[in-house]
């Protein structure tokens, strides 16, 4: 049934993650459309394969070969719609480089994402994560989106509500939604854009180039400079970003730690709790620099892990789970994983 579709077996996926993991995929399916999508979850033995669907493979860590079907979300477009009296919108195929988005819409004279460029990844995977940087996240500039439902085979429109975000999570990456598929994004951008610089690094870097007003491209040039100056290009040495979430602990829990570590990094939350800065709590582990075998920690910032070489998943995962470990063992905190284990 599925012989029209361009599936490739046995498929390599090392350049569609950006750790550089070499790992196949049992079949693999390039999705340039709704009804190749469609097509190929009609189909019963592809239906009935383990699924993973990909985007950009930049919140993904292969830890091993993929034997079921890969669904490789390539959907482009991008267009500025009417939107209403406070915002434009912006709407974005799932498969469009976000970066890339994010540079287009501030062309297009339609500002507000400029925090968050140099992000990796696509657009569809934007709201998966809530990915968020410099004092922004996906949820604060959010209209809806569109996503197809394999268990209905329908396209469904879902608002911020539906999507249920939270700090780097959202409904899709809960049992409620993790079998939606994302199709489309549309972004709601403020007509009386102010720069965000909420962000003390941010505000600074902005600061000592002298800016009576930055615009919204001189925003986002200086957090690109920021991002390039802390963090490793994958094209250039495998990462996955921002490898931990920065642990939220209670208000107490804060303060026992403080009397302990007086230079603990941390930002008071709006409920009371306490966001730490978990590159830090790294670094006081003495895991910056440092690998285990092929597998190491980024030597500017701690967050960062990275192939050096011919690494496997599973190498990652060992010193992933050592720098965990002895996280816990010091501060009594746990360092949850941002990548997708697969």
């Amino acid at each position: 049934m599925h012989s029209n579709l361009p599936l490739r077996h046995h498929f390599s996926l090392r350049s569609l993650n950006t750790f550089g993991i070499d790992a196949c995929a049992g079949t693999y399916l390039r999705v340039e459309s709704t009804a190749q999508l469609r097509a190929a979850l009609a189909d019963p033995a592809l239906a009935a394969l383990p699924r993973l669907v990909l985007g950009g493979g930049s919140n993904l860590l292969l830890t091993g070969d993929f034997p079921g079907l890969v669904l490789h979300i390539a959907l482009q477009g991008r267009e500025v719609l009417d939107g209403d009296a406070l915002h434009h919108h912006v709407r974005a195929a799932a498969g469009e480089n976000w970066h890339q988005f994010v540079q287009w819409s501030l062309a297009q004279g339609v500002p507000g994402l400029e925090n968050l460029s140099l992000i990796p990844g696509t657009v569809g995977a934007a709201p998966i994560q809530n990915i968020g940087a410099y004092g922004a996240e996906t949820k604060d500039f959010f209209h809806s989106l569109t996503a197809y439902d394999p268990a209905s085979g329908e396209l469904v429109v879902m608002d911020a509500a539906a999507c249920r975000f939270a700090y780097r999570d959202s409904v899709f990456k809960q049992e409620a939604g993790r079998g939606l598929i994302i199709m489309d994004v549309t972004f709601a951008l403020p007509r009386a854009w102010r720069p965000n610089l909420r962000y003390a690094e941010l505000a600074q870097a902005v600061a000592e180039q002298g800016m009576a007003q930055a615009s919204a491209q001189q925003v986002a040039d200086t957090v690109i400079a920021v991002r390039r100056r802390k963090l490793p290009d994958p094209a250039e040495i495998g990462n996955a970003g921002s490898f931990f979430k920065n642990p939220v602990v209670s208000g107490g829990q804060c303060a026992q730690l403080l009397a302990r570590f007086p230079a603990l990094v941390h930002h008071k939350q709006a409920d009371g709790s306490e966001k730490l800065a978990a590159g830090w709590l790294i670094d006081q582990c003495g895991w910056k620099g440092r690998s285990l075998g092929a597998a190491g920690v980024y030597e500017k910032q701690a967050l960062v892990l990275v192939n050096r070489g011919g690494a496997t998943g599973a190498d990652v995962q060992r010193l992933a789970q050592a720098i965990q470990d002895d996280v816990e063992a010091r501060f009594g905190v746990w360092l949850e994983p941002e990548p997708v284990f697969v």
